[in-house]
């Protein structure tokens, strides 16, 4: 958490603005008055500003591989906090996020969630985490994007990835959306660490799977696939050296 404090000392004079500007943002009644985009890019100038306050640096690799066109869903492996700041620096459009219900009233957490018109997933209640798959997957068909840890909770052993929930890929494959596979590497480091030192984090875009590679394979086979190339891209990725 230190990280985190560094990022407050820093960025000390303008917190209490954006503060207010994001709970102005994410009041119901306020919610209409800014565009999805606008919403969004208020987020991403912060978001850079406190990464680079906190003395982290994002290598973004395979910008290149993201669809063209709105209604795509990344499937990144889970790393720890810092995950969303690393896709609110590097997605250009807007997405979404599913998030676990404990996380409804964290501070700050809970303005960004309304902010992205995040869902919140109950694990253990099997009837409300249908309602929001059809959700997800009726938003991804107006061409709305999403991100979704498809491990369902962070690894907690660095860059290496846990088993990819197969359920996880409903909401894309009912949507016959682009499957867009992102590796993290690094992000643990970010805010799940007791260190403030620079640091560099990976994320590689991988190329997607679009509805005609994958239509006839069960969710557990595209779980699979994804699962690999992503432990294929940490494996090969560059290493950065650490100043």
């Amino acid at each position: 958490m230190r990280r985190i404090a560094l990022m407050v000392l820093r960025l000390f004079y303008y917190v209490p603005g954006w503060y207010y500007r994001i709970c102005k943002i994410a009041r119901d009644e306020n919610y209409e008055r800014y565009s999805e985009m606008d919403r969004y890019r208020f987020l991403q100038r912060l978001t850079i500003k406190a990464n680079r306050a906190g003395r982290v640096t994002v290598k973004c690799y395979g910008h290149e591989n993201l669809p063209k066109t709105n209604g795509f869903v990344v499937f990144p492996n889970h790393q720890g906090m810092f995950d969303g700041l690393v896709f609110l620096e590097t997605l250009e459009r807007p997405f979404s996020i599913i998030m676990k219900k404990e996380v409804k009233n964290w501070f700050l957490v809970k303005k960004i969630r309304l902010i992205l018109n995040a869902k919140l997933m109950d694990r253990e209640d099997l009837r409300q985490s249908v309602t929001v798959i059809r959700e997800v997957t009726n938003e991804v068909k107006q061409g709305r994007n999403f991100v979704i840890f498809a491990e369902g909770t962070r690894s907690r052993n660095g860059n290496e990835i846990l088993e990819f929930k197969g359920g996880a890929f409903k909401s894309a494959m009912n949507a016959r959306a682009p499957i867009v596979p992102a590796a993290l590497i690094d992000c643990f480091k970010g805010f799940d660490t007791h260190s403030a030192q620079k640091l560099t984090v990976q994320v590689h875009y991988l190329k997607p799977l679009y509805y005609d590679d994958y239509k006839g394979l069960k969710s557990h086979e595209i779980a699979r696939i994804v699962e690999e190339r992503i432990r294929e891209a940490i494996k090969s990725a560059p290493v950065q050296i650490q100043e």
